[in-house]
């Protein structure tokens, strides 16, 4: 499929096809349809159709209306209906208010003070063995370099113990690099769930501060979570934290080798590291789109949507409108104001935001104490996705800091 603007031109395109995502032109694809229409209505193949929100405003709108669009009728296209329907309601992700608000407050209530101070710990002890590891090796990739990292923060969080810490990596690097197996992604999931079944037994006998004993523990209207779905909350959060943060480590990685000078700003001006994380968020934005369902005739913007309409907010684009951000291509550290939606917003707003901004923030502290200058030694392969923005491969050269 052809990214030219002649084809954008003569038809809207159907922005769910993952080739429109697989080279580095997505953001002429983006400028070109928002300059066009910020929202316009594609009917599939398939015989399904949705809306695409590619505009700032309607999206910070439709993600802000929960009563209007719900997100328990599925959170991204393409999603199996029966999985989802089993999930909806039972899951964070897969659940809208009050319910969402209830399960969100019980999985909150496991970062007590002294838990952060673990995952703070976790998180700098982790970011900086990866850091030294890659520097030492000199030629790595970015990827693997970044994939340690969410994976054992998500452990520490769970209540993982700290042996099985690797296994459960092993697993979870194995199911997101499959290379498009089907039978072993399908068997690393397998192993996963597995393993949560082991914590959870484990968590009911020995409890601690941990996501899945607060789980086991509360309850939503006087009812208790069932195993199952402690089990299918831990495999969202799973996937849901390390596919963001990972992906926005790489991704804004490959931002300050293509913006060198940014790099050399913030090395100068460590105090820029909240705006440039921030920034990082904005310009990887991992999560290529979020989907709702309307469950009302409404309208967005100036066209009317009917009740049982899915709409899909496609993020990278939302994240550089003009008419939002100066100059939005351009990787900017010190970008102020910065009103990204890369986390979403309104009640799904992430929940891991803080531990994500945390972990991105110590990475990128770590690479400023050992590294030089990154530069990239082969081409990054993208993940094949209309999901996920981000990359299975790339390799890159760490340049070691000598002063």
């Amino acid at each position: 499929m052809s990214l030219d603007a002649q084809h954008v031109e003569r038809k809207l395109p159907d922005l769910s096809d993952p080739l429109w995502y697989s080279g580095d032109r997505a953001e002429e694809l983006w400028a070109s349809l928002r300059e066009r229409t910020p929202l316009f209505r594609t009917e599939r193949e398939t015989g399904d159709s949705f809306w695409s929100v590619l505009g700032h405003p309607l999206a910070n709108a439709v993600l802000r209306d929960s009563e209007t669009f719900v997100s328990s009728r599925g959170m991204r296209l393409d999603s199996p209906p029966a999985p989802t329907a089993q999930a909806a309601g039972r899951v964070l992700i897969v659940s809208d208010p009050p319910r969402h608000g209830s399960i969100r407050r019980i999985i909150s209530s496991a970062f007590t003070p002294r838990t952060v101070r673990r995952l703070e710990s976790t998180i700098r002890r982790t970011a900086s063995d990866i850091v030294d590891a890659a520097v030492a090796e000199g030629d790595c990739d970015a990827v693997q370099m970044a994939a340690r990292l969410p994976v054992s923060v998500i452990c520490d969080m769970l209540g993982v113990p700290r042996e099985d810490w690797e296994h459960l990596l092993h697993q979870s690097m194995t199911a997101m690099n499959s290379g498009g197996d089907r039978e072993i992604e399908i068997e690393a999931n397998s192993e996963i769930l597995a393993y949560y079944e082991h914590l959870v037994r484990l968590r009911r006998k020995d409890p601690g501060d941990d996501v899945v004993s607060a789980l086991i523990h509360g309850a939503v209207d006087g009812v208790p979570f069932t195993d199952e779905e402690i089990i299918l909350n831990c495999n969202a959060l799973l996937s849901a934290g390390n596919e963001t943060t990972r992906h926005s480590m790489v991704g804004g990685l490959l931002a300050f080798i293509r913006f060198p000078g940014e790099w050399d700003r913030l090395r100068d001006d460590p105090g820029l590291m909240p705006t440039a994380v921030q920034e990082i968020l904005r310009y990887a934005s991992p999560v290529l789109h979020v989907l709702r369902t309307a469950v009302k005739d409404t309208r967005i913007g100036d066209e009317a949507v009917a009740d049982g309409d899915k709409v899909a907010v496609w993020l990278p684009a939302v994240n550089r409108d003009a008419t939002v951000f100066d100059d939005p291509d351009r990787f900017d550290a010190g970008r102020e104001p910065n009103r990204h939606l890369a986390l979403s917003a309104g009640p799904h707003f992430c929940l891991g935001s803080s531990l994500a901004v945390m972990e991105i923030t110590v990475l990128f502290e770590e690479l400023l104490k050992r590294v030089d200058r990154a530069e990239l030694t082969g081409e990054p392969r993208r993940v094949r996705s209309n999901f996920i923005q981000g990359y299975e491969t790339a390799p890159v050269a760490l340049r070691r800091r000598t002063a």
